[in-house]
């Protein structure tokens, strides 16, 4: 990897990725600061407070807004990479960081809990044009070479560069869990008390967002387009030199155009399927189900419930009140260790083991959790043991399930399925990220200790369809996945 290549992949990562992992966890440390404001405000209207339902339900959709505009996001991301590039499409993405940024940040000097779930709407679509969206649909920085992009399934879906071949696919695809990782820690990190975690500096704590947006809209004018959307979207083959050139570092980039006018003409010939034809395809209706499975038991299997309510989770299992920020930064640091060790190990231990491995380690911790809450009363230690469970929680996600399911979903089909399998795949994933983020507080307060094992029974069903039907994918081509399947 060049330093140019090299670069231009961390800073989309930081203002795509990282921002997505930030917004995941934001709402965890300012929740009661963010409910009184609601309760105060409601209130000041109406003359009377909310019950605790109405305040549950309220607060449950400002949490669980951020996937609907994730959703509505990753739909439109195809359109605007193709008509604008990377550069493009991404800078539209980080404007609109700027604008959330201003609705949470003025909401109390208003007096308008609705500028925060508007915040948080668009905040998530910014997640869903860029972190979900630029990384699966047509990734722009890709130099699909033929034989080995192509032959091995990796094909032109990923954002980060693929110039070095495929044997770093899997490591580069897991690079954006690392950072939604990193996004999560710096959440939890700047909602200490010592930081931004008191009352006044709420709406502050959630416009941070604005530094990040903001530094890759001012650096991404210093690189190049993608060569890529520039040669084959554009035909402009000056430009894409240019960027070529610059990328990888050598000004004999003549071979990599050629392979590129190839992939050019080889395009034209394919026809995309609709979503329609790919659910109805035969002949790839394992597959389908695969990426159906694996990426909504990635949302249900309750990683979102405890990033989203960190808090109150420790809260309940009887850590005092005084120590849950800290815990929950402790939690952070150890989900970033994780998904450095899945980054890392990938390519040597493949996507299986990875993945079964993962949602084994969360379902069993799920039901440590109840364990530990049902025992508790009669053993104080066990809240030790909560966090623990937590804490394996994060970390098997971490691992595997953080990051494969998207990797898995561009090595199970060819270029003319693939674009319809991630929208998919995407759109069930935000779309269960919201179900689990309203849900789960009702869910908390009617089954108690017991609503853990829900998660715990989706985790470990997850790992037993993976196990008997999901193929090993590493160094494989798309049609000897096809021939296991079949």
């Amino acid at each position: 990897l060049t330093f140019p290549l090299l670069s231009v992949t961390l800073l989309v990562s930081f203002g795509s990725s990282m921002l997505y992992g930030y917004n995941l966890a934001v709402v965890n440390s300012p929740a009661v600061h963010i409910k009184a404001f609601y309760n105060a405000t409601w209130s000041r209207r109406y003359g009377h407070g909310l019950g605790p339902d109405p305040l549950t339900l309220l607060y449950s959709l400002t949490v669980s807004i951020f996937a609907l505009g994730g959703l509505v996001g990753s739909l439109l991301v195809g359109v605007l990479v193709e008509q604008y590039g990377r550069n493009g499409a991404l800078s539209r993405s980080a404007l609109l960081v700027l604008l959330a940024s201003g609705f949470m940040g003025f909401s109390r000097e208003l007096g308008s809990p609705e500028m925060v779930i508007v915040g948080r709407s668009i905040t998530g679509l910014h997640s869903g044009r860029c972190c979900l969206g630029c990384g699966a649909v047509r990734g722009p920085f890709c130099r699909a070479r033929s034989h080995t992009a192509h032959s091995h399934g990796a094909g032109e879906d990923f954002i980060f560069p693929m110039a070095t071949g495929s044997n770093l696919r899997g490591f580069l695809g897991l690079v954006p869990s690392i950072f939604i990782c990193l996004g999560v820690f710096f959440a939890q990190v700047l909602g200490l008390p010592e930081l931004l975690g008191e009352d006044r500096f709420w709406p502050l704590f959630l416009s941070v967002v604005v530094v990040p947006a903001s530094l890759q809209l001012l650096l991404l004018h210093c690189f190049p387009e993608s060569p890529r959307y520039l040669l084959i979207e554009r035909n402009d083959v000056c430009g894409a030199t240019k960027a070529l050139r610059r990328f990888l570092g050598t000004p004999d980039v003549q071979e990599v155009i050629k392979e590129m006018k190839e992939e050019q003409r080889s395009l034209s010939s394919v026809e995309m399927v609709s979503i329609w034809q790919l659910l109805w395809d035969g002949s790839v209706r394992w597959q389908i189900l695969s990426v159906v499975v694996v990426n909504a038991g990635m949302q249900l299997s309750g990683i979102d419930a405890i990033w989203f309510y960190t808090n109150t989770i420790f809260k309940n299992a009887g850590i005092p009140v005084s120590q849950i920020p800290y815990t929950t930064v402790g939690t952070g640091a150890i989900e970033v260790v994780a998904g450095l060790i899945g980054c890392f190990t990938i390519e040597k231990l493949g996507r299986r083991p990875l993945i079964i491995t993962g949602f084994c380690t969360m379902g069993i911790c799920s039901a440590g959790i109840t364990v530990s809450l049902l025992l508790q009363t009669a053993l104080p230690w066990m809240r030790y043991v909560s966090v623990a469970c937590v804490v394996g929680i994060i970390a098997g996600f971490c691992m595997g399930p953080a990051g494969v399911p998207f990797l898995m979903t561009a090595e199970l089909f060819t270029q003319s399925h693939r674009p319809a399998a991630y929208i998919v795949g995407g759109s069930l994933n935000w779309f269960c990220n919201f179900i689990v983020g309203f849900v789960f507080p009702f869910l908390q307060m009617s089954a108690g200790a017991f609503c853990y094992l829900v998660f715990c029974g989706i985790c470990l069903l997850v790992a037993l369809y993976i196990y008997l039907v999901v193929p090993e994918t590493k160094n494989k081509t798309f049609m000897e996945i096809s021939h296991i399947f079949a």
